[in-house]
């Protein structure tokens, strides 16, 4: 999502195994390895290194070691210079720290909640050639995903279903029925992107059925629905030179997270 922290800092590799030299975790959670960022405030691409950013580590010393969770907080300056605006984004990841032959070894598992800090994340304004309906349940969708992924999911489907409709003039159906009459019309790289979408966990599982029933779902999910839906309003509404860069991103996130 453009401005969620899915697009924001990731300091580090997650599920990978790690040996700290120091045998303390906090000092190679915190390190800044080069990542490839969007600034939420210019929009810019850049490649963020530790001159950029600033990062700090906090295990949970109250959970056991082997199954324990790290918060790490992130600040950015965009390196952009007629901008140079700080970002302040955090997440909290699992964390497994276990001991073979009295050396020390963690791994970083699976992201449980992700946050923008600094700036409030807001979604996208579009222009009123985008459907009013459309808007709205993007604007919503986009600003409960992390508080209510199920609720934001039904709302991205929704909406969804309201682009095709609206673009494409198909016969109703059920979502997955809709795709399939325009598979043909579409450019590869989009459909390959809402083929993955369907054939993610719970999302796709739901895409046969009614888009208005809800499903259980986790955040990461709900971002790459919002995302897919800000990608198509991208392409099919707006003519934007950058669109097939940000499609081939998203394909490339959403292919990383199945």
């Amino acid at each position: 999502m453009r401005r969620s922290a899915i697009t924001g800092a990731k300091p580090m590799n997650p599920k990978k195994l790690v040996i700290p030299t120091d045998f303390n975790p906090y000092s190679s959670l915190s390190k800044i390895n080069p990542f490839s960022w969007i600034c939420p405030y210019c929009d810019r691409t850049a490649t963020i290194t530790s001159n950029d950013a600033t990062s700090c580590a906090h295990v949970n010393k109250l959970l056991p070691e082997n199954n324990t969770t790290v918060f790490t907080s992130v600040f950015i300056k965009c390196p952009n210079p007629e901008c140079g605006k700080i970002s302040l984004f955090a997440k909290e990841n699992e964390l497994s720290m276990f001991s073979v032959k009295n050396m020390k070894f963690y791994k970083v598992g699976d992201v449980l909640q992700s946050f923008q800090i600094t700036p409030k994340p807001k979604p996208r304004a579009w222009p009123s050639n985008v459907p009013l309906a459309v808007r709205e349940d993007y604007s919503e969708a986009f600003l409960i995903c992390e508080f209510s992924p199920k609720a934001s999911a039904t709302l991205s489907r929704r909406c969804l279903q309201g682009i095709i409709r609206d673009v494409w003039k198909v016969k109703p159906d059920n979502l997955s029925k809709e795709i399939d009459q325009i598979q043909d019309r579409i450019k590869k790289e989009t459909l390959d992107i809402i083929t993955v979408i369907r054939k993610t966990g719970n999302i796709g599982a739901h895409m046969e059925k009614d888009i208005n029933m809800i499903i259980n779902i986790e955040p990461n999910e709900a971002h790459l629905l919002v995302e897919l839906v800000e990608a198509l309003i991208q392409e099919w509404y707006i003519d934007d030179p950058k669109k097939e860069k940000l499609m081939n991103n998203l394909k490339t996130k959403i292919e990383k997270q199945t």
